[in-house]
């Protein structure tokens, strides 16, 4: 393929991996991002990055413009649950405006294909796993802005007629198996980071949001996605809707659910150490199972995941982990 690809939300934690894949079969990449989660640090190099928001409709269209840009993957987003109920015009103004405001940008340009970063949040607490036509009943704000982008996506798509593939992420965690990126944001909250961060404390500990679910151990179950195989998603149905100019919705996990604790324990695996689990309150909007049916992304690319394996999730997060105290002690000493 010779194409000219806008990555929203490519020097954050997903994003990156997606730009680092891009660039490496040779397409052309551009990054749009106002590095208020991201970090510049994480953009391939070989990437053009553009310190722009996607709610600025006529900068952004200027870019798509000048830049000849035919696929956007927008992947920009504030995706944290407990705070997007918190701050729901912040979430309304980032995710639902900003999708908004990025796709009246892509009219009278030469944008015909849209790959969109969507969760499985978006099924609420249905009964996993869930596929591809499961009711969709988001029970948190977050999730919400998520299904209202992709409605947005496909109001558009009808109008401008340009292609979507709505990518549906379940848990993402792992980073890059060759160490270069990875979670950079400290005050992220995801699991593993959590984790695989308190891990090289000598006292490690962490919380657990409720005990008694009605699930094997009393946790939450979630279906863990390593980040590389989410990237090689988006870089195979990229090529897909481009061949066969249809549209898709997507599931994107690997069809099997671990509770908190299986993690945790896990992880005390690795590290040969105790995690010391302070049990609190469960967390409002909070969804109990989730996995997902992929039958629909395996039949349609022929997918294969390399590295659904969660000693290799929890691995590459270690690392990633020692890797950002090695640099900071570097920095330190410097």
């Amino acid at each position: 393929m010779n194409k000219n690809i806008l990555i929203t939300g490519g020097a954050g934690y997903i994003g990156s991996h997606v730009v680092e894949l891009l660039v490496k079969k040779k397409l052309k990449v551009f990054v749009l991002d106002n590095l208020i989660k991201g970090s510049k640090k994480l953009v391939d190099k070989k990437a053009i990055f553009i310190d722009a928001d996607i709610r600025s409709t006529n900068l952004v269209n200027k870019i798509l413009i000048n830049n000849k840009i035919d696929t956007v993957m927008h992947l920009a987003a504030l995706t944290d649950v407990q705070e997007s109920e918190k701050y729901k015009k912040k979430y309304y103004l980032n995710n639902i405006e900003g999708t908004e405001n990025l796709l009246k940008a892509c009219k009278k340009t030469l944008v015909k294909n849209i790959i969109y970063s969507s969760s499985a949040g978006v099924y609420g607490n249905a009964k996993s796993p869930v596929h591809e036509k499961t009711k969709i009943k988001p029970i948190n704000y977050y999730s919400l802005t998520k299904l209202k982008g992709e409605q947005i996506i496909k109001k558009f798509s009808k109008k401008y007629k340009y292609n979507y593939c709505i990518l549906r992420y379940f848990n993402v965690c792992g980073a890059s198996t060759n160490g270069k990126i990875g979670i950079f944001n400290n005050k992220n909250k995801s699991l593993f980071k959590v984790i695989a961060k308190e891990s090289l404390n000598i006292n490690p500990k962490i919380d657990i949001f409720g005990k008694d679910f009605s699930t094997k151990d009393g946790t939450c179950i979630r279906d863990f996605i390593h980040v590389s195989d989410l990237a090689q998603i988006h870089y195979e149905m990229l090529n897909y809707i481009e061949k066969k100019k249809k549209s898709y919705t997507l599931n994107c996990g690997y069809g099997k659910g671990y509770t908190v604790l299986e993690v945790v324990k896990k992880f005390q695996k690795i590290i040969k150490r105790n995690i010391k689990i302070n049990f609190k309150k469960k967390r409002r909007s909070e969804i109990i199972i989730s996995y997902s049916n992929n039958r629909k992304i395996t039949k349609l690319i022929k997918w294969k995941p390399k590295f659904n394996n969660l000693d290799i999730m929890v691995k590459n997060s270690l690392s990633w982990e020692k890797k950002l105290i090695r640099t900071k002690n570097l920095i330190l000493n410097d």
